[in-house]
């Protein structure tokens, strides 16, 4: 297991109850820890952390928040680059959400409407968010065990990121952009690739759009959108076609028309590569 926060619990007197990895990087853990006082230092970690409160925690106090405790459905998100220490005294059970930076910035080009490394995740202490609450306390009902069961605790894990991105994100301090696109720029190609996802989507279309040669448009992208062209067109199509199984009762083969792929065996072994599951496998577990 590679994340920092993970493997400091793990030195602590914690007990890991649960743990999965959930594809696309995600993961996440349940631990119940019962002692008198121990002190639990995080240095800069290198991912982001949700942590959600389930019971206890009425005597764990982060250094430097004096008199703020834990309560079950208190959250706290910890980003890649903080550093906390803790003393946590009596019992106490909580899950963890485990991801990377770019789980939690590339969805602003497409929810908030800003570049990905103009966001950052906040550093925040037991604050509250019922909607988040209630999808981590989701999370922990739902069995993670099989592929079908891991792509559901998948799907709740992503709609929690996104409420976490609408309640704890911020714009980076002392901000000075170079490079990318200009903003009405970056909304024009993403608007225009969103509506095109059914058509052969090329960087030369796109450097015309653009007005820039496809050297330059290439490199622009990459820095405004977090991935190059040809990356962000594969998962925007992905994220149209989770769209379409989810809403509605279209064939397969017309879903993948409409997202812009050769025929239904390329759709399928995309679509199996991104979710771990064929497209119609995965209609049948997100609708029931």
């Amino acid at each position: 297991m590679g994340h920092a926060v993970f493997r400091t619990m793990c030195g602590t007197d914690a007990k890991l109850e649960r743990f999965a990895w959930f594809g696309d990087g995600l993961a996440a853990a349940v631990w119940e820890r019962h002692t008198d006082e121990q002190l639990t230092v995080y240095s800069e970690p290198g991912h982001h952390t949700l942590s959600c409160y389930l019971g206890g925690g009425y005597r764990v106090e982060r250094n430097g928040a004096p008199g703020r405790f834990g309560a079950p459905h208190r959250l706290c998100s910890l980003p890649d680059w903080h550093e906390s220490r803790w003393m946590v005294r009596d019992e106490l059970r909580l899950m963890h959400i485990y991801f990377m930076p770019e789980h939690f910035t590339r969805r602003a080009v497409v929810e908030l409407d800003r570049e990905p490394r103009e966001l950052m995740l906040q550093d925040r202490t037991y604050f509250d968010n019922p909607q988040l609450a209630a999808l981590c306390e989701s999370l922990l009902d739902a069995p993670w065990l099989g592929s079908d069961q891991l792509l559901r605790a998948n799907e709740i894990t992503h709609d929690a990121l996104s409420l976490l991105l609408h309640d704890q994100a911020a714009v980076r301090p002392h901000l000075r952009l170079k490079g990318g696109l200009a903003p009405y720029l970056r909304r024009r190609l993403a608007e225009w690739i969103d509506a095109h996802l059914h058509e052969n989507i090329t960087l030369g279309r796109l450097a015309e759009l653009a007005c820039l040669s496809e050297f330059h448009l290439a490199r622009m992208f990459r820095v405004s959108f977090g991935l190059p062209p040809a990356g962000w067109v594969a998962l925007r199509r992905i994220d149209r076609a989770k769209t379409l199984l989810k809403t509605g009762t279209l064939p397969l083969q017309q879903v993948a028309d409409a997202c812009g792929y050769a025929d239904l065996s390329h759709f399928s072994h995309r679509f199996r590569a991104a979710m771990g599951v064929p497209p119609g496998r995965y209609r049948q577990i997100v609708n029931g």
